[in-house]
C-alpha cells in the first residue's frame, strides 16, 4: 500500500518505549460527498473506521468499525487500497512513550440503508452521527476544533485525506 504522506512531530527524543496502534478507515464517496462521522460533541469529522485489533486483518477491521461507528455495512467484493498515513508523536498518556500509527485507508461501496451503530462509551458521548458531508466542509471544520482532548495531529490527518481525494478528482 502507497504512503499518502507523514506526520511526525519528532517530539519523542526522550521516550523510552513505544507504543503501536494501528487503524483501518473506509472512504465511501457517493453523489460528490463523502461518508464522515461527525463528533457532534467536538465539531470534527473523521473517516468511519478504527484500531485494528492484534491478529485482525486491517480489511476486516475497517469493514466491523465502519459498521460499529456509522452503521454502514461495506460491501467486501467492493474494497480497493487507497494508500496509509504514518504518524509518530509522543504519547498523550505517558511523557515516557512514543506513539507510532498507520492509518489504512480503503475505498469501498455500503450496502443501501442503515443499520443501528454499535458505539463504544466515548463514542456515544461524543454523539457519533453518519454525514455525507461536501469534503471542503470536513476540512474546513477540522481546522478550526475549538477544545477536544484529541491532538490535532488526528484533525489534521483527515483534512490532508480529504485534501488529496480532492486533488485527485473523487469528488467530481
Amino acid at each position: 500500500m502507497r504512503l499518502l504522506f507523514e506526520l511526525d512531530k519528532k517530539d519523542y527524543g526522550q521516550c523510552t518505549h513505544t507504543f503501536v496502534r494501528n487503524s483501518a478507515r473506509g472512504i465511501i464517496i457517493k453523489a460528490g460527498k463523502v461518508a464522515m462521522i461527525h463528533s457532534v460533541r467536538y465539531d470534527y469529522y473523521k473517516f468511519p473506521g478504527g484500531g485494528i485489533e492484534p491478529g485482525e486483518d486491517p480489511v476486516d477491521a475497517m469493514i466491523r468499525e465502519t459498521r460499529e461507528e456509522a452503521g454502514l455495512v461495506v460491501i467486501p467484493e467492493t474494497v480497493k487500497e487507497y494508500g496509509y498515513v504514518h504518524r509518530v508523536q509522543k504519547s498523550d498518556r505517558d511523557e515516557t512513550e512514543r506513539f507510532i500509527q498507520d492509518n489504512y485507508y480503503y475505498f469501498c461501496q455500503a450496502a443501501d440503508g442503515v443499520v443501528s451503530q454499535a458505539l463504544d462509551d466515548y463514542e456515544a458521548k461524543e454523539a457519533y452521527t453518519l454525514e455525507y458531508i461536501d469534503p471542503l466542509v470536513a476540512i474546513r471544520k477540522n481546522r478550526h476544533v475549538a477544545q477536544s482532548p484529541y491532538d490535532q495531529m488526528m484533525f489534521e490527518r483527515e483534512a490532508r485525506v480529504l485534501e488529496l481525494l480532492s486533488a485527485e478528482g473523487f469528488f467530481v
